[in-house]
C-alpha cells in the first residue's frame, strides 16, 4: 500500500528536520523544500497529499506559492504554519485555498490532527468528484441525431441561466435526464437537485411534500418537516409530471412563484427560498389550459423556456449508439465483460416503434444482458419480431400515422432489398432521389 505524501515547506531547517522526523515516525512520505520556488518545482512533478507550508518564505511568500501549488493540483489540501499568525491573515490565506492556518510555536498534537483532518476532506472530495463523474456518465445525453443535437445545444443555453424550463415529452423519453443535465450545467450544480412526481403523490399529500409541515399540523404529523421547495433552496426543484398537478395545488405553486416565500402545513412563519423550478409533462399544456384542467397564469410563469424531448421513433438513427450505450452500462452494473449485438438484431430494434421510449429500449436491453448466456446477442435472442409494426392507432392526426406508416414501408423495402437503393426506388415505382429525400426526411439510418 502506497504511503501518504507529505511536503513541508519552510526556509527554517531545525522545522523542517523536526516536522519530517515526526510524520516519517507517523507513516508519512516526506519530501522537503527550503522555499516556494523550489516547492512548485517539486509539484510539477509529484502529487503530494497535503502540505505544510510557512506563510513566511524568502522569495515568493507562502500565499503565492499556495496559489501556484492550487493550479497545480486544486484538490490539495494546504496548511499554512506562521510565527505571526493574525486574524486578517487568516482570512486571506482561508479565502485563497488553504485548509488551516496554525501558530507557532506548534502544538505537534494539534498539527497532527490538523493533517489527519485535511486528508479526511481530500478523500471526501476526490470520492465525490468521483461519484459526480459516474453521475455524469449515466445521466449522459446519447445521440447525434438532429434533434439530439439541437436538444443539446439548448440545454447548454438554457442551463447557464436562472430560468424556468417546461421540458416537454412522451413518458419514458429523457424528460428527468434533460431536468438533470440544466441542474449540472448550471451554476446551481454543487446544491441539491430535489425531484417531485406530481403524479405519484397523493393530492392531499402533496401540499405537505412541497411545502412541508408543522408538528401536529394533521393527523401523522408527529413532528416538522421541511419541503421540497425549502429542501432544493439555492438549487433545483423538478416538478416531473406537473400536468397532473391539482387545481389548488396549482394556485399555491403560483403564488410561490411570484413571491419565492411559502408556509408550511399548518405554520404561519413565511419561509423564503431562492429554487429553480424545472417542470415536464407528457401532456398538451396548452390544451389542458382550454378544458380548465390546468392555470394559464401557471403556464405562461413555467414555460419560460420550452425543451422538447424527441420520441425514440423521432431518431432511430440513435438507436445504435443508445445501443452500444446501455450494454456497456449494464455490463458494469453486472461486472460482466460488454456483450456483443449482430447488426440484423440492431436493425430489428431500429424498425420496432418503441412506445415505451428510452425507457422501453434499456428495460430491454438489461434484460438481454442478463438472460443472454451467449456473448454476442442475436435476432432469436429477441422477443421484438421482426415484423413489428408501429401503433399507428395511438397518433391523433392523420398526417402523423401516414408519415408513421410510410416510414415504416420503406425501412422494410429497404431491408428486403438489401438496403439498395436504386432497387427499393424501382420497386416502388418512385425516382432514386425522391426515395434519397424519404430517407433523409424520416431519418432513417441507412447501414
Amino acid at each position: 500500500m502506497a504511503k501518504t505524501t507529505m511536503m513541508i515547506v519552510d526556509d527554517e531547517e531545525g522545522i523542517r528536520t523536526s516536522l519530517s522526523g515526526i510524520f516519517e515516525d507517523e507513516g508519512f512520505e516526506v519530501v522537503s523544500a527550503a522555499s516556494g520556488e523550489d516547492a512548485v518545482r517539486m509539484a510539477k512533478g509529484m502529487i503530494p497529499d497535503v502540505v505544510i507550508l510557512d506563510v513566511w518564505l524568502s522569495g515568493i511568500d507562502g500565499i503565492q506559492t499556495m496559489t501556484q501549488l492550487l493550479e497545480l493540483h486544486p484538490a490539495l489540501p494546504v496548511v499554512i504554519i506562521s510565527g505571526h499568525a493574525n486574524i486578517e491573515l487568516a482570512v486571506k490565506a482561508t479565502r485563497m485555498g488553504a485548509y488551516d492556518i496554525l501558530e507557532k510555536p506548534l502544538s505537534m498534537e494539534k498539527v497532527l490532527l490538523t493533517v489527519q483532518r485535511a486528508l479526511e476532506k481530500r478523500t471526501l472530495e476526490l470520492e465525490n468528484r468521483a461519484l459526480r463523474q459516474d453521475l455524469l456518465k449515466k445521466f449522459r445525453l446519447v445521440g447525434n441525431s438532429p434533434r439530439m443535437v439541437q436538444l443539446r445545444e439548448q440545454i447548454k443555453l438554457a442551463a447557464v441561466s436562472n430560468s424556468r424550463v417546461l421540458i416537454l415529452g412522451e413518458s419514458g423519453a429523457g424528460k428527468e435526464l434533460v431536468a438533470r443535465l440544466l441542474h449540472e450545467n448550471s451554476p446551481r450544480s454543487g446544491k441539491a437537485f430535489v425531484e417531485v412526481n406530481c403524479a405519484a403523490i397523493p393530492q392531499e399529500l402533496i401540499e405537505s411534500e412541497l411545502f412541508g409541515h408543522e408538528k401536529g399540523s394533521f393527523t401523522g404529523a408527529f413532528e416538522t418537516k421541511k419541503g421540497k421547495f425549502e429542501q432544493a433552496d439555492n438549487g433545483t426543484l423538478f416538478l416531473d409530471e406537473i400536468g397532473d398537478m391539482s387545481l389548488q395545488t396549482q394556485a399555491k405553486v403560483l403564488r410561490v412563484l411570484e413571491t419565492q416565500e411559502f408556509q408550511r402545513v399548518g405554520g404561519s412563519k413565511n419561509i423564503k427560498v431562492d429554487t429553480r423550478i424545472i417542470s415536464a409533462t407528457n401532456k398538451d399544456l396548452s390544451e389542458e389550459v382550454k378544458k380548465n384542467n390546468f392555470r394559464e397564469d401557471l403556464y405562461f410563469r413555467l414555460n419560460v423556456i420550452p425543451l422538447k424531448v424527441p420520441a425514440l421513433r423521432e431518431r432511430t438513427e440513435d438507436i445504435s449508439e443508445l445501443v452500444e450505450y446501455f450494454l456497456e452500462l449494464f455490463a458494469a452494473e453486472y461486472r460482466q465483460l460488454p456483450k456483443k449485438i449482430t447488426p440484423d438484431a440492431v436493425r430489428i430494434l431500429q424498425r420496432h416503434s418503441w412506445p415505451g421510449n428510452i425507457r422501453e429500449l434499456k428495460n430491454t436491453l438489461e434484460r438481454l444482458v442478463i438472460m443472454t448466456p451467449a456473448k454476442t446477442i442475436a435476432p432469436a435472442d429477441l422477443s421484438i419480431p421482426s415484423t413489428a409494426k408501429s401503433d399507428y392507432f395511438s397518433l391523433n392526426l392523420l398526417k402523423d400515422a401516414r408519415d408513421m406508416f410510410e416510414k415504416d414501408f420503406i425501412m422494410r423495402k429497404l431491408e428486403e432489398n438489401g438496403w439498395n437503393i436504386s432497387k427499393t426506388a424501382e420497386l416502388l415505382d418512385i425516382e432514386r432521389s425522391n426515395l434519397h429525400r424519404k430517407i433523409k426526411a424520416y431519418d432513417i439510418s441507412v447501414p
